[in-house]
């Protein structure tokens, strides 16, 4: 990006909300607000890439389970192996003697990763999990 892409334009708000965001920004260590507000619209264009359901996305499904229920860990590999074209790469850690964690990077469109993020989540003995969407960075 060249000097002739970059757009100046100016924003009206009130003085507290603008106090409020400077405070947040500064202990986020931007150099400036520039920086913030162009951070803020990218997040909200990812966001709601999610929308649309055929975008070629990114994302990660986090798990919290304990491996000791029966047949679990067999239920979620079996899961994992039917969409291997979808999930690129599995971390397993044992958090304690019981509880295992697992986070899947993950990628297709939007609906596909929903999905799947669904059926792992919904696996009846997953004690939480959660999707976390991002973007490919292809369009931003």
């Amino acid at each position: 990006m060249g000097l002739e892409d970059i757009v100046r334009f100016g924003v009206s708000m009130d003085a507290k909300l603008l106090e409020q965001f400077d405070n947040l920004i500064k202990s986020k260590n931007y150099n400036n607000r520039s920086e913030a507000i162009r951070d803020l619209i990218r997040d909200y264009i990812v966001e709601n890439q999610w929308h649309a359901d055929d975008v070629e996305t990114v994302g990660t499904i986090t798990l919290i389970y304990n491996h000791e229920v029966r047949d679990l860990s067999d239920k979620l590999v079996d899961i994992q192996h039917g969409f291997y074209k979808n999930i690129i790469s599995t971390m397993h850690v044992h958090l304690d003697a019981h509880n295992c964690l697992e986070v899947m990077v993950v990628r297709g469109t939007a609906a596909k990763i929903r999905m799947i993020a669904d059926r792992l989540i919904s696996t009846k003995g997953v004690k939480h999990g959660k999707l976390t969407m991002t973007t490919t960075g292809e369009n931003l």
